[in-house]
């Protein structure tokens, strides 16, 4: 069983605090309609004690869960994905399935060195969230290898 790379932490923290910094945007927004429009105070209000009870969740816990909920294994024949931390999804995909696989970097995974793993099959597509560059490059290869000798076999 592997995990994804522990930086993923940081990086959700990163994606936390931007999270917040919009609440905080749209608060001065809400508080500027209220002055404006004499609007009841209850919604401003409510507006920062969401963005003040969010803080922890945002910033330590899910992070954390995310990271720990995570899990694959790639085998000859099929790949094993577990994710989730209330509700556990495991989800096997045959090799012979495979049809292409993508991987993505967005500014803030690429500031990290991390990769995202996108195979997609014809009932969809998975992913395998926060692999180092030269890990991605690795599974990449070996799902792109065993898929290939699959298809040769049939």
């Amino acid at each position: 069983m592997l995990r994804i790379d522990p930086k993923v932490i940081q990086a959700r923290r990163l994606e936390g605090w931007i999270t917040i910094s919009i609440y905080v945007v749209i608060i001065a927004v809400l508080s500027g309609l209220t002055i404006r429009f004499d609007w009841t105070l209850w919604i401003v209000i409510a507006a920062a004690a969401w963005t003040v009870v969010s803080i922890p969740f945002e910033i330590v816990l899910l992070p954390r869960m995310r990271y720990r909920s995570w899990r694959y294994l790639i085998s000859e024949h099929e790949i094993e994905l577990w994710h989730g931390f209330f509700f556990r999804k495991r989800t096997l995909i045959p090799m012979v399935r495979i049809q292409h696989i993508d991987a993505k970097q967005g500014p803030i995974l690429k500031h990290y060195g991390l990769t995202t793993l996108t195979f997609s099959t014809a009932a969809g597509s998975h992913e395998i969230p926060a692999l180092t560059e030269s890990t991605a490059e690795q599974v990449h290869r070996q799902i792109a290898t065993l898929a290939r000798l699959i298809d040769e076999e049939i």
